[in-house]
């Protein structure tokens, strides 16, 4: 589940549709809640075949998407049976990618990519431990620096640095000083097979009771960088509103305190559904009126670009964009959103007063988005990018290999 799966996953099943070999090495199913299939809890690997795509899964701690002492735990479990059964499993490829967060995942990939001598691709989808101290999860302390010192360290050892937005690349040039021609920036998108708009009204509206409510969806993770606390303060704030419904689709650190929250605000415009199939997720989209991104309000979180936004876009939905730089950039380019300052629960109110008020509007908006998102961020021609990255940089590594052994020669 998740941003990372998809972009992995879509990404790996084109390339595999192009004609090459494409082998993810993963970890047992177990996000966000920590718990694996009865089938997996006693296996140390499996291999599987999903979309062309050779799955190698090797074995992980699982923990949910809470605390720090376990998930770290769980990190470098994953980290040590990679390496193991990667090198064990896996037959030499000619380049190896390793995604992160979490860094750990990323020098598993770097110690594979040294035991088969082939290139190594860095893809950075969050700044570690930068975003772990923007949100207070930890202080600066010996494990951060430690973090900070392994981060440099694969920053300048991999062969190239892939980055999900142009301010990530930006932060790590300024704050590792590598260089800017080191760096390629690859979006996130979309599936524009499975995100196709449908009909409001559906079965999740029936489902759940949503009724001819106007629907305020947000769906993802609830953690402690989304600042999800101030949406419930908007919904405090529109309660005597009965036509308004805020939805939170989706599982996280902080769900239970915002469950905890809503009951003692007695807030019954406010519906927690638990995390859905991939599936069902254009569903819910298509059952929504208008899409909320938020994140707290931290100068880090301006260079984040939420992989929710193209999929808003993508199923023709109004956002309200509660992110500043990149991010909000594109939705306002779009033409399908508005700015919210991060954790103006008041600006918010107004915004979702003013935007619903004119569904005619909102439907303008939301044709905008589709037609901008499937021009500029579409996965399939976004997979075509990053091959010729992986292209390039085998090339690259093959004439490297070359002059090596030309200079064992004999003269």
């Amino acid at each position: 589940m998740g941003a990372p799966a998809a972009r992995v996953h879509e990404l790996s099943r084109e390339w595999a549709r192009l004609g090459h070999q494409v082998t993810v090495l993963t970890a047992f199913a177990h996000h966000p809640v920590g718990i694996k299939a009865p089938p997996d809890r006693y296996r140390i690997t499996r291999r599987e075949e999903k979309d062309g795509i050779d799955v190698v899964r090797s074995y992980v701690y699982a923990a949910a998407n809470k605390g720090t002492a376990k998930r770290m735990l769980s990190y470098a479990s994953f980290m040590l049976s990679a390496i193991i059964i990667g090198a064990w499993r896996i037959k030499r490829p000619d380049i190896v990618i390793a995604t992160s967060p979490q860094l750990l995942c990323a020098c598993a990939g770097y110690a594979l990519a040294r035991f088969f001598g082939v290139p190594f691709i860095f893809e950075v989808r969050d700044l570690w431990p930068e975003s772990i101290m923007a949100v207070e999860a930890m202080k600066e302390n010996f494990v951060v620096r430690g973090l900070k010192k392994v981060a440099a360290y694969l920053y300048n050892h991999c062969d190239r640095i892939v980055t999900v937005g142009e301010g990530y690349a930006r932060k790590i040039h300024q704050l590792y000083e590598v260089p800017q021609e080191k760096m390629r920036v690859i979006t996130n998108g979309i599936d524009a097979s499975l995100f196709i708009p449908g009909p409001r009204d559906n079965e999740v509206r029936r489902q759940y009771g949503f009724g001819d409510r106007f629907v305020i969806l947000y769906l993802g993770t609830h953690g402690m960088a989304h600042a999800l606390d101030k949406v419930l303060e908007a919904a405090r704030e529109l309660r005597s509103d009965p036509d308004k419904l805020f939805v939170f689709v989706g599982e996280g650190a902080e769900k239970e305190n915002l469950k905890k929250t809503a009951a003692q605000w007695n807030l019954d415009n406010v519906l927690f559904i638990d995390q859905q199939p991939k599936a069902r997720v254009p569903l819910f989209y298509a059952a929504c009126d208008l899409g909320l991104v938020t994140l707290r309000k931290t100068p880090l979180f301006q260079e984040v670009l939420p992989s929710k936004i193209f999929e808003y876009l993508g199923m023709e939905r109004a956002i309200i964009i509660c992110v500043d730089g990149e991010a909000r950039r594109i939705v306002e380019t779009s033409g399908a959103g508005e700015f919210v300052l991060p954790e103006d629960a008041p600006a918010m109110v107004e915004a979702i007063k003013r935007l619903s008020a004119d569904r005619e509007q909102l439907r303008r908006m939301g044709a905008r988005g589709r037609n901008y998102v499937i021009n500029n961020y579409d996965r399939v021609e976004l997979a075509k990018q990053y091959l010729e990255l992986l292209g390039s940089v085998g090339e690259a590594a093959a004439v490297q290999r070359g002059r090596g052994l030309q200079g064992t020669r004999p003269g």
